[in-house]
């Protein structure tokens, strides 16, 4: 039997999660903007699927904005705040100020890319913030950052970076990022804070009104809701240009019919997801760890990536120096062991995992990335099968890249 070591790509879709969509696709399916009967009870199904959202996520109900997924919930935060942020500063200071926007060295290509449209159509300046060894940001080089476009006091706004966006946790390596610092150090400085939560939801707990975060994205199918459905939560507090026009649905932030059917599975989806994480949390973090013992044991040269603590729960990840992550995931793969390497959204196109680069590592080595992600704790006997597949298909790929004629090298065990 296959060992699926792959999760941070997608969640299977729960039984329970289609069964509570299923009479919003059917016998329910009515417009929630609608005043006849069936129009307010698909509303109050929205509702209902609204607060219970915010309620797992430490946030409240008039915070949430559905959308299609983690994409857009990412374009929607960093264009449409940054957008209306830009409007504050023509206004307070006519066109003479060029606008920044701060993102992380690591940020996924929803935020990276937004990022760079702002800076083709608007003329706003980029800064990428460094991050160590660990894949942790560097705050020192934010703070610096932040004072560099401080503005004197006008009454109005008092910098010219528009925004910060980072990620909460990086989806190539596992680290978690310190959100409330980061948040303290912006607000610091008059600037709102947008967190890329995408790979961290439905795996450790998220407080967004504690962490004083003001935007937040998440995508459903990273934990068990069909794909194309996700949110953003963002404060009233911060002003912020739709994308979308129509109808001014959703607060008049992402106008269009709302796909009730959608939301509902959102909220159990979610709400399911907390409740097995507070159940199983220590024993992920403790599987986890012998998990990556046990791999560094039968391979020497590996090396553990991120941080060896503070990262998600079910994220183990490691380079093999000397060895091809692409063949290895293939070889693998072929013992029954499926993994992934770097980004799931680059899955397929073997691409260096750029999170490493960002973090120091040469090329060849960071191209031997593998990362093995799981939401149940893994049982003794899957740890050891896991390793001795990594064990055999390590000594393989080495034996066959050996020059013809050479003897192999013996490695002690």
């Amino acid at each position: 039997m296959e060992l699926y070591l792959d999760a941070a790509s997608t969640e299977p879709v729960d039984p329970d999660v289609i069964g509570a969509m299923m009479p919003f696709l059917t016998e329910a399916y009515a417009n929630p903007m609608s005043v006849h009967g069936a129009g307010r009870t698909a509303a109050r199904a929205l509702e209902a699927a609204r607060t219970s959202l915010a309620a797992d996520l430490g946030a409240r109900p008039d915070d949430v904005v559905f959308t299609s997924g983690g994409t857009e919930a990412d374009n929607l935060a960093v264009k449409g705040i940054a957008m209306a942020r830009m409007k504050m500063l023509r206004e307070t200071l006519g066109g003479r100020i060029r606008p920044r926007i701060i993102i992380s060295s690591v940020e996924h290509p929803a935020v990276l890319r937004s990022a760079q449209w702002l800076e083709r159509w608007f003329g706003c300046e980029v800064v990428t913030i460094p991050v160590d060894g660990q894949a942790h940001i560097d705050v020192n080089a934010l703070r610096h950052a932040l004072t560099q476009t401080e503005l004197p006091d006008q009454g109005g706004i008092r910098n010219r970076t528009v925004l910060v966006s980072s990620m909460l946790a990086n989806n190539e390596v596992g680290t978690i990022e310190p959100i409330d610092e980061i948040v303290r150090i912006a607000h610091g400085h008059d600037v709102p804070v947008h967190v890329d939560a995408v790979q961290a939801v439905g795996q450790i707990p998220i407080r967004m009104r504690e962490w004083d975060v003001d935007a937040l994205s998440l995508s459903g199918h990273k934990f068990g809701t069909p794909k194309g459905l996700g949110a953003l939560l963002i404060r009233a507090r911060v002003p912020v240009e739709p994308l979308i026009s129509g109808g001014e649905q959703e607060r008049g932030l992402r106008s269009g019919t709302q796909n009730v059917a959608g939301a509902v599975a959102l909220a159990i989806a979610l709400h399911e997801s907390t409740v097995r994480m507070r159940n199983r949390y220590r024993r992920l973090i403790a599987s986890r760890n012998r998990l990556i013992d046990a791999i560094l044991r039968v391979e020497p040269n590996a090396r553990l990536t991120g941080d060896p603590e503070c990262r998600l729960p079910g994220h183990a990840s490691f380079v093999f120096p000397g060895v091809s992550g692409e063949a290895l995931l293939v070889d693998l793969d072929a013992r029954g062991i499926a993994c992934s390497s770097g980004s799931a959204c680059a899955v397929g196109r073997h691409e260096i995992p750029k999170t490493l680069l960002a973090m120091g590592y040469e090329p060849q080595v960071a191209q031997s990335a593998v990362r093995m992600t799981f939401r149940e704790p893994l049982e003794r006997a899957e740890i050891n099968r896991i390793a001795a597949a990594v064990e055999e298909s390590c000594t393989t790929l080495r034996r066959s890249s050996e020059p013809r004629g050479t003897a192999p090298t013996m490695q002690a065990r």
